[in-house]
């Protein structure tokens, strides 16, 4: 089976920051991938390189074998993507917005893809009303709503239940779940929590480089060095203040 997600040696500098040093990893059809670290690790600038919203300073990224920095329709067509803070346009209806993104994605039955995003993501409610008239927790879920719209090989969720009461973290994790049997998942978080109840893998992220890759189990055993100790420290604090 092919690999539905090549990230090789990837790097990202903003002037003398470097944000992802030399990041390599690999995801099949099946996984759902913790992107596990604190605050200003590196998480979201490497969904966003991903995704194909950032270039690489150098490194490639493969989506099903094919390299998004030569094909960069074919990566976006078989990704999906919650970005932190979902950004949309707030003088819209949801259901103007979701079509508007169906539109985009030259999917073909436009109205049948955003009813059944809509009814997955439960969001019926509101499809009538302005995004800016709606709550953080319905903001994310209509996030979510345009992130599946394609029924896309591989989703990148960036903080997926940020802002969601316990009913509707429940209903999107069970929601993510599912749909982790069919698709590659990347989820980027900072609670442990979140890691270990929802994903089969973990990548221990921590100034833009992986740490351990395994699940929680394997990776506090292997807890001891200093950077891993660092970062388990850090991601307590977080949980924390969050």
């Amino acid at each position: 089976m092919p690999f539905m997600l090549d990230v090789e040696n990837l790097c990202k500098s903003f002037g003398s920051l470097d944000a992802v040093k030399n990041l390599s990893f690999k995801a099949k059809k099946g996984e759902i991938i913790a992107l596990l670290g604190p605050n200003g690790a590196g998480k979201s600038t490497l969904m966003n390189m991903i995704a194909g919203y950032l270039s690489p300073s150098s490194g490639t990224i493969k989506v099903l074998e094919k390299d998004i920095a030569q094909n960069p329709l074919w990566g976006k067509e078989n990704i999906g993507f919650l970005a932190e803070g979902a950004p949309m346009y707030p003088d819209l209806s949801v259901v103007r917005f979701l079509t508007y993104m169906a539109e985009l994605r030259g999917l073909e039955n436009v109205k049948e893809a955003v009813a059944k995003a809509a009814e997955t993501a439960k969001i019926l409610s509101v499809l009538p009303q302005k995004i800016e008239t709606l709550s953080k927790g319905y903001l994310r879920r209509v996030g979510f709503a345009q992130s599946i719209l394609s029924d896309p090989h591989i989703l990148l969720l960036d903080e997926p239940t940020d802002g969601l009461d316990p009913n509707q973290k429940v209903h999107i994790r069970s929601l993510i779940s599912e749909m982790g049997k069919t698709k590659t998942i990347l989820i980027s978080t900072h609670l442990l929590e979140e890691a270990e109840t929802l994903c089969n893998r973990i990548l221990l992220i921590n100034k833009g480089q992986i740490l351990a890759d395994g699940t929680l189990s394997d990776i506090l055993k292997k807890a001891r060095s200093k950077d891993l100790a660092t970062a388990f420290v850090n991601l307590t604090t977080s949980d924390e203040e969050a």
